[in-house]
């Protein structure tokens, strides 16, 4: 089985559902609120074990009753938290507004996710043995470096996903293999609004990209090589908190298997389809048998679409 290792936040969501998100200085009645587990680095970890990956997960959750439920969540999906610490005082939040498009707008308080700043005794070692380590940007910017450093120091894959989008450190990119924007993000980064253009100018700074495009798929560009586009399952979205995440946990899980690029993005584009589906984060998450479904199903669409313009052309 594919060993990944996350390194990364744990957060506890807290999550309106409304109509239409307010605007500045409105007040909208909404009509459900729940408090899910999430957070980047839980949401990949949970992704990846429920896709059929072997995951331990390196991070911080708080000394309060959303920590104690957070730790059960991932263990519960089958994440080894012998290295998630418990550090005083609260766990992370993030306040989620999803609307009646699925859309969502998003405020991350650190709390014990900004104690990582540095590996603790045992994270390297777990590192050295993983097929991949999986990063995100909600823990401090000095902890992401340092595992970078050690998975590089390894020969480990680094999987880095640009969220939330903010100035890097020097080094970090460096010691990144494949980096997962979305198009916003690539495009703050690249400094262009086209994916295309955005994604020549990230493999400046990185061997491999994956832009994600939301509903119209995603962008994988490497370098010397041709750029490959995969189109997303037509699905109709009521949540798509997490569905980034649910991506690279379970792109990481068939890159792991040794899967060639193309047949790897069209899986992990099913299991984020798969999500959107489902209200919450790691609550929504599939598993290996739901994506292995999907994924079947579109590319027994795609041939007989392919046999249908053959047809057609003749």
């Amino acid at each position: 089985m594919t060993q990944i290792v996350v390194f990364g936040s744990a957060n506890m969501d807290l999550v309106a559902y409304v109509a239409k998100a307010p605007q500045r200085g409105e007040t909208v009645t909404g009509r459900e609120f729940r408090a899910l587990p999430g957070g980047k680095g839980a949401n990949q970890a949970v992704a990846a074990a429920r896709a059929g990956g072997t995951v331990s997960m390196i991070g911080a959750v708080g000394a309060d009753a959303y920590g104690t439920q957070l730790r059960a969540t991932l263990e519960h999906s089958g994440v080894d938290t012998d290295l998630l610490r418990t550090a005083e005082g609260p766990s992370g939040i993030a306040h989620i507004v999803v609307d009646d498009e699925g859309g969502n707008a998003i405020v991350v308080i650190p709390g014990a996710n900004g104690t990582v700043t540095s590996l603790a005794p045992g994270d390297e070692a777990v590192m050295a043995l993983a097929d991949l380590l999986l990063l995100q940007l909600e823990i401090p910017l000095e902890g992401v470096l340092a595992a970078a450093e050690a998975a590089r120091r390894h020969g480990v894959r680094t999987v880095l996903t640009l969220s939330p989008v903010q100035p890097l450190p020097s080094g970090l990119l460096a010691a990144t293999d494949l980096l997962v924007p979305n198009e916003h993000e690539a495009a703050a980064l690249a400094g262009v609004t086209d994916p295309y253009e955005a994604a020549d100018a990230l493999l400046e700074q990185v061997p491999e990209v994956v832009v994600t495009l939301g509903s119209s798929g995603c962008l994988y560009a490497s370098r010397g090589a041709d750029k490959i586009t995969v189109p997303a399952p037509h699905v109709t979205a009521v949540d798509s908190t997490g569905a980034g995440d649910e991506f690279v946990g379970s792109l990481a899980v068939a890159l792991g298997e040794g899967r060639p690029m193309p047949e790897a993005l069209a899986w992990a584009s099913s299991a984020a389809a798969l999500s959107v589906q489902r209200l919450g984060a790691s609550a929504a998450m599939p598993c290996r048998g739901e994506i292995d479904e999907l994924a079947v199903h579109e590319e027994q669409e795609q041939h007989e679409q392919q046999d249908k313009q053959g047809e057609h052309l003749s």
